[in-house]
């Protein structure tokens, strides 16, 4: 069973930073990507940021240049350096990696961690 745990979320004034960081059950280089979602209410699931199991990363355009994602892999962890934070950038964010199964890619989720900016 895979898991991936998120912590770091919580309450920060507009401006201010966050460090996300999601914990693997399973090595981080078994993943072929991995990356933070995130969902604001009354709104779908968009992805912010990926780093591919060779070190590309994508961003979302909205927080190119505030974000960064990094990944440890002697911890099994990634993480999601906020900085400059909006209020638009409140939302739910999910850690998810995508892993070969046998012949399938199947995708795995975390459960989700509340990041709220105020104005």
């Amino acid at each position: 069973q895979v898991q991936l745990v998120e912590s770091g979320g919580g309450l920060v004034q507009a401006g201010g930073s966050l460090t996300l960081s999601c914990a693997t059950s399973k090595s981080i280089s078994s993943f072929i990507t991995m990356g933070w979602s995130r969902q604001a209410p009354g709104k779908e699931r968009e992805m912010g940021a990926r780093i591919t199991h060779g070190g590309n990363i994508n961003y979302l355009d909205s927080v190119k240049g505030r974000f960064t994602i990094s990944r440890d892999n002697r911890k099994n962890t990634v993480y999601l350096q906020m900085n400059n934070l909006k209020p638009e950038d409140t939302a739910v964010y999910y850690c998810n990696g995508a892993l070969l199964v046998g012949d399938d890619i199947r995708g795995f989720w975390g459960q989700g961690t509340q990041v709220s900016v105020s104005s």
